[in-house]
């Protein structure tokens, strides 16, 4: 029974791991500065908490709004000129731009760690055996919804499509008349606005501080890379495994070699398959 409880707190963590993911990696840019937006929009659903009133899964909108246009600003000043550039450029770039926000958020915000009070933080649901934490349960359904939502936008919509165009070849789409520059905008604020989305859920059960991002990032390149880069789906896949290995591995070993397990298994699989669980060969 307690594996089968594992596994279901691993699913329930790793739904959060897929959302923050989702967009990270499908247009080839490589952002080290992505989990520094899921900071802020933990600090958005922290605000709009103190000062509104306003529950952190119902300010998740508002987190992705605020990030979304910050996120267009950033590509438009800065990332679209590392576009064409050698990839180490843009780490170069990204990594700076992870220390900016950091220190900028230390500046705006201080350094102490902050939490909200929810009436459901401490709450759980029983199903026979097995306990769902309803903070954990919030945050994937939240994140379940943010997922199809997306699906459905890159399938059904217009920009979707022509986002999945530039994706796969920028040229062939400034043939067919994509803007491929709006559409590598697009794709670099939904990323980042889906991650402060991710942020947003994940704050009744986490506190907040301008370092939080350090926790996220190696995780969220590990999700990328685990489960393919540029590909969606495989977005959702490594988010899921990630969660369950880490809740399987707290089982058999102390917390501190959680990730070390993670790690372990992500090292075995990229050696047996280096594109990735769902990536395509290239």
């Amino acid at each position: 029974m307690a594996v089968i409880q594992a596994i279901l707190d691993g699913i329930m963590i790793g739904g959060v791991y897929a959302v923050i993911s989702l967009v990270f990696g499908v247009m080839g840019i490589i952002n080290f500065a992505q989990a520094e937006f899921l900071m802020l929009g933990m600090f958005v659903a922290y605000y709009a908490w103190a000062w509104l009133g306003l529950d952190p899964l119902i300010a998740a909108p508002l987190a992705f709004v605020v990030v979304f246009a910050l996120g267009a600003v950033v590509h438009q000043l800065m990332i679209r000129r590392v576009l064409q550039a050698p990839v180490v450029a843009q780490i170069f770039l990204t990594v700076g731009l992870l220390i900016v926000l950091e220190n900028a958020a230390l500046v705006m915000f201080g350094s102490s760690f902050r939490s909200v009070t929810t009436p459901y933080q401490t709450s759980a649901l029983q199903v026979g055996e097995l306990f769902v934490s309803v903070p954990y349960l919030a945050a994937f359904l939240m994140s379940v919804a943010c997922g199809v939502a997306l699906w459905l936008f890159m399938r059904a919509s217009w920009f979707g499509r022509a986002m999945r165009a530039t994706a796969q070849d920028p040229m062939a789409a400034r043939l067919m008349g994509i803007n491929a520059d709006a559409m590598h905008r697009l794709a670099f604020a939904l990323g980042v606005a889906l991650t402060a989305f991710g942020g947003a859920v994940i704050l009744p059960y986490l506190t907040v501080s301008p370092t939080v991002g350090g926790q996220f990032v190696v995780l969220m390149f590990t999700v990328v890379v685990l489960g393919g880069l540029g590909s969606v789906a495989g977005a959702v896949v490594g988010g899921l495994a990630v969660g369950i290995i880490q809740s399987l591995s707290a089982l058999a070993f102390p917390i501190q070699l959680q990730n070390l397990v993670l790690f372990v298994v992500f090292i075995a699989v990229l050696a047996l398959r280096p594109e990735g669980l769902l990536g395509g060969s290239r």
